[in-house]
């Protein structure tokens, strides 16, 4: 499905030291009406919490890193949550350690220090999710969009 056009808009986000990244991003989108968007960042985690699915739960296993890490990658979306009240972020991370080894996974909550730096691309489109059942996730439905 096609989602740019000349309508793309591209934001900086800028968090700083202490604020909750999951937080400040859902919450940024939301007064910011972003309905559907991609997002890249980069920065530091004093602190974070990463997901990975197991499907034999259907649940996250969390992975806490409680150290300061360097934010090597982040990348996700904004799509609509199933009721259409508000967008929800899905997001997946690479964190580096001092040694230079890196863990990665959903990024379920990041205490940012010094900076987190987010560049977040809005579609013009609408993307809503809808609950999987076999999964037990919830997924971007193209034909839910508008």
């Amino acid at each position: 499905m096609r989602l740019s056009t000349e309508d793309e808009q591209t934001y900086a986000v800028i968090l700083e030291s202490g604020d909750e990244a999951v937080d400040c991003l859902t919450r940024w989108a939301a007064e910011s009406g972003i309905r559907a968007a991609r997002l890249t960042g980069i920065g530091g985690f004093r602190r974070a919490t990463l997901g990975f699915f197991d499907p034999s739960t259907k649940d996250f296993r969390r992975i806490s890193v409680d150290r300061q890490t360097e934010v090597l990658a982040l990348v996700g979306d904004f799509a609509m949550a199933e009721d259409g009240s508000q967008p929800q972020l899905h997001a997946h991370v690479v964190v580096g350690l001092p040694d230079g080894d890196a863990r990665g996974g959903h990024l379920l909550a990041g205490e940012v220090w010094p900076t987190l730096e987010v560049i977040v691309t809005q579609s013009p489109r609408y993307l809503r999710r809808r609950h999987d059942p076999r999964t037990g996730l919830t997924l971007i439905d193209l034909d839910a969009g508008t």
